[in-house]
């Protein structure tokens, strides 16, 4: 996976540490960001910690968050806890809460609910997931559709749609 967090020129003058309490910012970059009860659209840093805290698009090697809700994840490793996220993507990932989107190497997931968990590995205490891809699953896990529901739902749906398909072009054909 390539590295989230894109080293440029101007990356060169970053604050070491930013540390935001009760602020509503738009972007911040640094190598080490702090967030508490505060909101961001966007942060790119080595190392994330959020708490109480909300932010939209979050780039970084680290992130680690508590009680907060995240858009875009997209990191090397990530811990949310009591939060929710739209979307994870990273090497490994510890998720307690909610996520819409879990695209790791390794996810280990405790009480978890999940719309989609892709990965190589998959660990978990409870996970309750709509879609569960994984070559590798330990834990109780329970699933709407897993790898090979999924692909009897995708050949089945492409099944009915080409039927479909080919009825409304010999109703509707025009002589």
């Amino acid at each position: 996976m390539p590295d989230p967090v894109s080293t440029t020129d101007s990356d060169s003058e970053l604050p070491q540490v930013s540390n935001l309490s009760q602020v509503d910012v738009e972007s911040v970059k640094a190598e080490l960001v702090r967030l508490h009860q505060s909101a961001a659209q966007e942060i790119a840093a080595g190392e994330v910690e959020l708490h109480m805290s909300a932010a939209v698009e979050v780039k970084a090697d680290k992130v680690e968050a508590r009680e907060t809700a995240l858009g875009l994840v997209n990191a090397k490793d990530v811990t949310i806890t009591n939060s929710g996220a739209a979307a994870v993507r990273a090497e490994n990932v510890d998720v307690n809460g909610g996520a819409g989107v879990v695209l790791a190497n390794i996810a280990n997931l405790g009480n978890t609910y999940a719309g989609l968990v892709a990965g190589r590995e998959v660990r978990g205490e409870r996970i309750e997931t709509i879609v569960l891809l994984g070559n590798q699953v330990e834990g109780e896990v329970h699933t709407v559709m897993d790898t090979r529901g999924a692909l009897v739902a995708g050949l089945v749906g492409g099944l009915f749609a080409g039927l479909m398909l080919l009825l409304g072009r010999m109703l509707f054909r025009r002589d």
